[in-house]
């Protein structure tokens, strides 16, 4: 069935409207009419090229929400009408270790929500810039927030998981002290979960601007982290650093806020690599450096139900379809508070 898109069609042009096709629901797939699409900065990665792969048209989007409006004879779990959601992934082997313990986004056979091998046209998966998608019903993700709330959860299906899962997997809680490094659109996701969690959260940014806003998202504590005496009152403190900053910095001056046996964890995705730190900051003290994908679907699934149940949603701005490659523009700036959502009815006058 064609439906209307926003894509590119290179990496060195803009994002323009285009019609797609989906295939008709199979038996065990859920049929979507997208309502919200989060523009997330992988997108603008995969999309200009910066990162190795794009497959043309490239139709970004991977923080979906919407309605069910059809199912496949065969499933159980939705019906016409629910609100669901799509994050990251819509496909893997579903026979490895990884899928057997829930943990897709470990699968070397992981299908992304775009850009990945698909029999669909036109040989890869296009995203939630669209008006509707079709998912298999085991990568589609139940919402419980009151409808009101929706644009706002569409970020949670990226930002939300990809912060979520390294918190819980080492163990942000009380008595823990967390470290929440950028305060943009994962990291505000992050210190808001890592608040809830009951841990005690100092967010870290290089811009004095951002303190009274930090803590108004639940930071305990805002290190600006340019200021060498703030930086240093932190020494060997920390049993988590989650950072969050998808640009090249230095990992040296985090490390050494560590705890014995403390660990910075690598969410952010920069499109050149991070200067190489010093394997002394490791060594002396046994800390870890360590990164996160994503997270499967049971574990987003789990997240989706915490925000539920904490009224947790993404702090956003919503644009038409028509703004996104002006929304590309400002995101580069850092011009937005935090994540921008696509209103998908204004595909329609595309």
């Amino acid at each position: 069935m064609p439906v209307q898109a926003y894509g590119a069609h290179s990496g060195d042009q803009p994002l323009v409207p285009m019609q797609i096709t989906r295939r008709a629901p199979g038996a065990h797939d859920v049929q979507i009419d997208i309502a919200f699409c989060g523009i997330c900065h992988s997108d603008l990665h995969q999309v200009r090229s910066e990162w190795a792969g794009t497959l043309f048209p490239c139709v970004p989007g991977h923080e979906i929400v919407g309605r069910v409006s059809a199912v496949g004879e065969h499933v159980s779990a939705f019906k016409a009408g629910d609100l669901v959601g799509v994050g990251c992934i819509v496909d893997s082997c579903r026979n490895c270790e990884e899928c057997g313990a829930g943990l897709e986004n470990y699968c070397d056979h992981m299908v992304g929500t775009y850009n990945g091998p698909t029999p669909d046209a036109p040989g890869h998966t296009l995203g939630g810039y669209s008006q509707r998608i079709v998912v298999n019903e085991r990568y589609v993700l139940r919402i419980r927030h009151p409808e009101e709330q929706l644009a706002a959860v569409a970020p949670l299906l990226c930002a939300g998981i990809t912060t979520y899962s390294p918190l819980r997997h080492w163990q942000a809680g009380p008595g823990k002290k967390v470290g929440v490094v950028g305060i943009g659109g994962l990291g505000h996701v992050g210190i808001k979960l890592a608040h809830a969690m009951g841990a005690q959260v100092v967010a870290f940014t290089t811009s004095e601007s951002k303190r009274e806003a930090a803590l108004a998202l639940g930071a305990d504590e805002v290190v600006v982290s340019r200021n060498a005496e703030e930086m240093a009152a932190h020494r060997k403190s920390f049993d988590f650093i989650l950072d969050t900053v998808a640009a090249p910095h230095d990992l040296d001056a985090l490390l050494a806020l560590l705890k014995r046996d403390g660990t910075l964890t690598l969410v952010g995705a920069p499109a050149t690599p991070h200067p190489s730190p010093n394997v002394f900051n490791l060594i002396t003290k046994r800390r870890s450096l360590a990164g996160s994908l994503i997270g499967g679907i049971p574990e987003t699934q789990e997240m989706l139900d915490f925000c539920a149940d904490h009224g947790i949603v993404a702090d956003i701005e919503m644009i038409r379809a028509e703004q996104i490659n002006e929304a590309y523009e400002r995101m580069l700036k850092g011009d937005v508070r935090y994540r921008f959502v696509i209103d998908n009815a204004s595909l329609a006058g595309q």
